[in-house]
């Protein structure tokens, strides 16, 4: 064979795992086009993708469960409407997607029609026709329009993404030749010619592997598609790097998993197929010796006829007793060999005596037969012969009968049925096939392969061999001729054929092997490299995932991080880490809600630095600074939990008190003005603070509380300072209250 053809017999051995491939590569598009389905604002025309690769992958391994279980008409229309399903699915996608461009697609009364042609084309001319018709019909242009949709997304990307659709669009463009431009076999044009077989013989690789890779190639495509989509929404460095790694990786794990994979699956069909090719030979060998027991005895018999006394008479001149003798030995002879007749011939071909039962008309045109020929030189010789009006086939046994000198004085010949052997072998459950000289099948156990040839017929004998067999059907029934044992298309599907000759002709046995039991056998290692395949996608895409996750858990995180910080420094002070001025007009507000829903005291002390500006005049700002910041922790070290301090601005400080009425109030920031006056400022050294003091009334506001406050400071700043001073009820006719000093 040529290396096209040996890669051809080899890629026919793997198609079980070929289909998988193709399946499980759509069946990974179809998972990712449901989680680029999800991403927002995509829409339901990914899910009709999504639907279409996971419906067109079930298709792919339905032709596997064809192939390695058993076909049926029913099954086979289940298998096209499941690839036309797919198909109008495909055609959908793209016409949802030309929609959302602005075009005015064909509304879907088209899939209708289409569906009407493939309906009509498979009953009038048979599933053939029907599955070549949705592919010119529906998959051609549906792949193409696919093509077209991609084409117009890569307008709308740039950088990488942009290629990406730019390869996807050329996949379905491919796609659209592979699956649907090159078709089954049918009878019309140009399904008859440009279909599976062409394209097998023309490149050594059947069509389904393109189609497979081309599959790989569009779901690979469309991930990397979906990844740039999800590191545009996710916009992080870290989700980036890793789904580049998980791209890599998974690319690593599929193509050695599969690799992994068939090797296993290889050595399970190995295992099947040395026992059926172990199982054939020990078969053939007993079909040949139940040929050679039937012949042998034939054989011996006629030998033994040949050097018969009784049979020499006969040929030199013998009387009728000699003839009476020699007929009852002949008679004998037949007998024991078991034969259907025997016959003694001199030189001249002229039969001198004939078995029982047997006329001299069966016994016609045997002195030009080969066998005769043969004898008269001195030799036995042994044939093969069929009957074409009887269909029955005969072995002839002849042996030369010789005097006393040694001269040849006539033939002795049996002739013997070769029923009995078919009878027996009818019984057998595998295929098996007597095969005359020139090929043609004389004698089987499959009634519809008889007179048929077992190979293609040479084109300078075929006329010669029609003559000889007038009702031959010339169909071959194996691809090629078997030379001894080899695994080839049989009857259209591939099986193991072993061939033996028979002992002294050119008539052989063939014995055929069903190949479907293997590629069942194989089932188990696809299985078990489905259930692998699954697993790692399961574990690369759950962890691409609870990456996804997790880095938008640390931006949700980091954005409550950064709003409570923008929180904090919208109520704080930035120089002393106090609470602000905005925070204490909330705080008071509603604090002084509080105190008069449950009719509780609430106080407030104002105070800043006393001669705060010399500070800054001898010292410096920073120094000033330093002062406002030391003042900070100083108070707030020493009020309540519950209290409030603020800064309220310059050297000014104010401090909430709830549940302080006036007088605790005023015993709060006497105790703190002595604080202040013990303590040192760095570099400003002895400080003093003046306070004011006012407690919420009931006709105070939040301005009016504050304006109370902040007129007892001033109070306590024109009566010496250091000081503190209470300010009078709003209602009071005092003008002030003494301070304590």
């Amino acid at each position: 064979m040529s290396p096209r053809e040996t890669m051809a017999a080899f890629f026919a051995t793997q198609l079980d795992f070929i289909f998988f491939f193709y399946g499980l590569a759509f069946v990974l598009l179809g998972v990712v086009c449901f989680a680029v389905a999800r991403v927002p604002g995509r829409g339901n025309c990914w899910i009709a993708l999504g639907l279409f690769a996971l419906l067109h992958g079930a298709g792919e391994w339905l032709d596997l469960i064809a192939l390695a279980v058993a076909d049926s008409s029913i099954f086979a229309v289940a298998r096209i409407v499941v690839m036309a399903g797919s198909f109008l699915l495909l055609l959908e996608f793209a016409r949802q997607k030309a929609i959302r461009f602005g075009a005015r697609p064909m509304g879907r009364y088209l899939y209708a029609i289409m569906i009407l042609l493939v309906a009509i084309g498979g009953a009038v001319g048979g599933l053939s026709v029907a599955a070549a018709l949705a592919r010119y019909v529906i998959g051609f242009f549906a792949a193409l329009a696919a093509s077209l949709v991609f084409f117009a997304h890569a307008s709308n990307f740039s950088g990488t993404t942009k290629r990406l659709a730019l390869l996807a669009a050329a996949g379905f463009a491919l796609y659209a030749v592979a699956a649907g431009a090159i078709v089954p076999p049918a009878p019309f044009w140009p399904a008859n010619t440009f279909n599976y077989a062409w394209f097998l013989a023309l490149t050594g690789i059947p069509i389904q592997l393109v189609r497979g890779l081309l599959a790989c190639l569009l779901a690979f495509s469309v991930w990397a598609i979906w990844g740039q989509l999800l590191i545009a929404e996710v916009s992080s460095d870290r989700y980036t790097a890793h789904l580049g790694r998980q791209f890599v990786w998974t690319l690593v794990a599929m193509a050695a998993i599969l690799v992994l994979g068939w090797t296993l699956t290889q050595f399970l069909g190995g295992i099947y197929k040395r026992n059926v090719e172990e199982t054939a030979q020990g078969d053939i060998n007993l079909m040949a010796s139940r040929l050679a027991g039937e012949t042998a005895t034939v054989d011996g018999m006629v030998r033994a006829l040949a050097g018969s006394p009784a049979v020499l008479p006969l040929l030199t001149g013998g009387t009728g007793q000699d003839e009476r003798r020699a007929r009852s030995v002949l008679d004998l002879d037949v007998e024991s060999a078991g034969a259907r007749l025997g016959a003694i011939l001199d030189i001249f071909g002229n039969v001198v005596a004939v078995s029982d039962g047997i006329g001299v008309q069966d016994t016609a045109n045997w002195a030009s037969a080969g066998w005769f020929q043969k004898a008269l030189g001195g030799q036995a010789d042994h044939y093969l012969s069929f009957d074409l009006p009887t269909r029955r086939s005969f072995y002839y046994a002849s042996y030369p009968v010789r005097d006393d000198g040694g001269a040849i004085t006539g033939v002795a010949v049996l002739q013997k049925s070769l029923d009995g052997m078919e009878a027996d072998l009818k019984t057998l459950a595998r295929p098996y096939f007597f095969i005359n000289p020139d090929g043609i099948v004389v004698q089987t156990n499959q009634p519809g392969m008889m007179l048929r040839p077992m190979w293609p017929l040479p084109a300078e004998g075929k006329s010669t061999i029609s003559r000889q067999f007038p009702s031959l059907d010339d169909r071959p029934i194996a691809e090629r001729e078997i030379e001894d044992a080899s695994w080839m298309a049989f009857d259209g599907q591939r099986d193991f054929l072993r061939r033996s000759y028979v002992k002294y002709s050119q008539w052989s046995i063939v014995l055929a092997t069903p190949g479907a039991k293997i590629f069942a056998s194989r089932v188990l290692g696809i299985i078990i490299t489905l259930l692998v395949t699954m697993m790692a996608l399961i574990y690369f895409f759950g962890r691409e995932h609870g990456i996804r996750d997790r880095i938008q858990l640390d931006r949700r995180l980091e954005l409550q991080e950064l709003a409570r910080d923008l929180r904090r420094r919208a109520t704080t002070d930035p120089l002393t880490g106090l609470h602000n001025r905005s925070k204490f007009d909330a705080s008071l507000a509603s604090e002084i809600a509080r105190a008069r829903r449950y009719n509780s005291p609430l106080a407030l002390i104002m105070f800043d630095i006393d001669h705060f500006k010399q500070v800054n005049d001898v010292h410096g700002h920073q120094a000033g600074d330093a002062v406002l910041v030391r003042m900070a922790q100083l108070v707030a070290e020493h009020v309540r939990n519950t209290d409030l301090l603020a800064r309220w601005g310059g050297e000014e400080f104010v401090l909430l008190a709830p549940g302080s009425d006036g007088a605790t109030a005023h015993q709060t920031a006497a105790k703190l003005k002595t604080l202040v006056s013990g303590a040192t400022f760095g570099a400003a050294g002895k400080i003093t603070c003046s306070f004011g003091v006012a407690e919420l009334s009931a006709g105070d506001s939040e301005e009016t509380l504050v304006a109370r406050a902040d007129g007892a400071l001033y109070r306590a700043k024109i009566n010496g300072r250091d000081r503190v001073e209470l300010a009078s009820p709003p209602d009071s006719a005092a003008s002030g209250e003494a301070a304590v000093a």
